[in-house]
């Protein structure tokens, strides 16, 4: 199996390092969380409520529906599900790592179909790539680390050319992106659609996702998923957090107005970006990307080197938080720029 290292720590600096909510979840939460008592964290959790009311939320019927301990564990039980000796996994890079992980714990062959320069989902390439062996075609829509998407149209294209196999979308960013193929689940038997509350609802130390998809292949996944999984607390705090919209609305247009004025901020010092669709830009750095990370972390911002990433060699990923937040990027940013010679400084 191939191993996925986070780099946590010390984070007690301005997080734009893991996409994130970078301010605080709604206040209805805590709420939530204040009223609870210590003799319900006795009791085992209980999904299926919380799962009708999701459901509604997204417009499907519970049974195509599941929640799960964050995007992870609904990435893992599909495979877990689907993916069995002579299988293939399609999947565009660079994107979310744990996609290789989990299939690598099973006895599937990984096919990757590499994107070109511009980082834009490789879509004719992909189809290309498409077997009677493909199994699971797992695309994160946007993507991360490149903030690129796949249109609605490519999405489910892809659907119908691969009718022998899953299309799974991971949705994380879709706050950010606002195109969600979700309402199409009635009428593709093979597509599945994940979403997190880590990123825009900012309960990313709850760990809840969730899994939606056509009656039929949420049945087999059923089979697959722990039935508590999902704690106590998350669920108690999810209805509230869909009951917020002010604020999830809020903080997203905060998020929008930041990328703006920090993609403004790169293109004046001359460093490339690629366009994002989501709540963090990639740059490229250069050979001096280590330092530059660095440099940001002395300053007070964590961010994210991507190097390892294929076809991301001295690229480094900076979430966008508040436009407050961005504010002292930038000044971290500018700083870096000037010591290290990036730029506008090395022309």
């Amino acid at each position: 199996m191939k191993e996925y290292h986070p780099p946590l720590g010390s984070r007690e600096l301005l997080r734009l390092d893991f996409n994130e909510n970078t301010l605080a979840c709604s206040p209805k939460v805590r709420e939530v969380l204040g009223s609870i008592s210590a003799g319900e964290l006795t009791r085992y959790p209980e999904r299926e409520p919380v799962e009708t009311i999701v459901a509604a939320y997204l417009g499907l019927s519970a049974r195509q529906v599941a929640l799960t301990n964050g995007v992870d564990e609904a990435i893992h039980v599909v495979f877990e599900a689907f993916l069995e000796a002579g299988d293939e996994l399609l999947l565009p890079v660079p994107t979310y790592a744990m996609y290789e992980v989990y299939a690598s714990a099973t006895d599937a062959r990984i096919v990757t179909v590499q994107a070109a320069d511009d980082l834009q989902f490789p879509f004719d390439r992909l189809l290309a790539a498409i077997t009677p062996k493909t199994k699971i075609i797992a695309i994160a829509n946007p993507n991360s680390p490149s903030g690129s998407a796949a249109t609605h149209a490519q999405l489910l294209e892809i659907a119908r050319r691969a009718p022998h196999a899953v299309l799974l979308v991971d949705e994380a960013y879709f706050h950010f992106h606002g195109e969600t193929v979700i309402d199409q689940i009635d009428g593709f038997p093979n597509l599945f659609v994940t979403r997190t509350f880590s990123k825009a609802y900012g309960l990313a130390g709850l760990r809840i996702g969730v899994l939606a998809g056509p009656v039929e292949l949420m049945r087999w996944v059923r089979r697959v998923l722990s039935p508590y999984s999902v704690n106590s607390l998350a669920l108690a705090c999810l209805p509230s957090a869909l009951e917020d919209t002010a604020y999830i609305e809020w903080y997203v247009g905060e998020v929008l107005a930041a990328r703006a004025e920090f993609e403004a901020s790169l293109d004046a010092v001359k460093l490339r970006r690629w366009p994002s669709r989501a709540n963090f830009i990639l740059v490229d750095i250069g050979p001096r990307h280590v330092e530059f990370v660095h440099a940001m972390r002395a300053d007070g911002v964590l961010v994210r080197d991507r190097s390892n990433d294929p076809g991301c060699d001295g690229r480094v990923r900076i979430t966008i938080g508040t436009r407050e937040q961005m504010r002292q990027a930038i000044e971290a940013l500018n700083q870096a720029v000037a010591s290290l010679n990036l730029g506008v400084n090395s022309k």
